[in-house]
């Protein structure tokens, strides 16, 4: 860096410093995770997802349920049947297994897919509600979790709960 450069950024840096001191600077915190654990919008998603999922869950049971049952009547009836029907039976089980695996696995991506869904939506209400209590109290800065230390009195974690329907 030429020292033309440093000394412009220097000058800079200590404009802002001046600048900073200056006037009064209102810097707020959120603490995401406990928005994130006590919005009810969290537990409406929780419970939105649930009942957008429970069918399919319900039917991954009795498919548990089925090749249990059926494993258990081939070890049961196992030594009393033919060698072909024996085979034809744990064929159809390793079937049934092969088909709740899939099943089992596209729920997932699916309840996975939803989640992250639902996360953005709630990132964009808390995102809203950090801009109506900001522009409302007059802060120039308010930061998020990832913050190595803030202080209580700049905390507005509770502020943007209360807009979000909480307290």
């Amino acid at each position: 860096m030429s020292n033309y450069f440093k000394k412009l950024l220097i000058a800079t840096i200590a404009i802002f410093a001046i600048n900073a001191q200056s006037a009064e600077l209102k810097v707020g915190y959120v603490q995401v995770d406990k928005i994130l654990q006590e919005a009810p919008q969290t537990a409406e998603s929780g419970k939105k997802l649930e009942r957008e999922f429970s069918p399919r869950s319900q039917e991954l049971e009795r498919m548990s349920k089925q090749i249990k049952d059926l494993e258990a009547a081939l070890d049961k009836d196992g030594l009393t049947i033919s060698e072909a029907e024996r085979r034809n039976k744990e064929r159809d089980v390793q079937n049934i297994k092969i088909e709740f695996q899939r099943k089992q696995r596209e729920l997932r991506e699916d309840i996975n897919l939803r989640k992250n869904e639902e996360l953005g939506a709630l990132q964009d209400r808390v995102n809203k509600a950090v801009q109506t209590v900001s522009e409302a109290e007059g802060y120039d800065l308010v930061v998020y979790s990832g913050v190595a230390y803030a202080s209580k009195k700049i905390d507005i974690t509770d502020k943007v709960l209360k807009v979000l329907g909480k307290k």
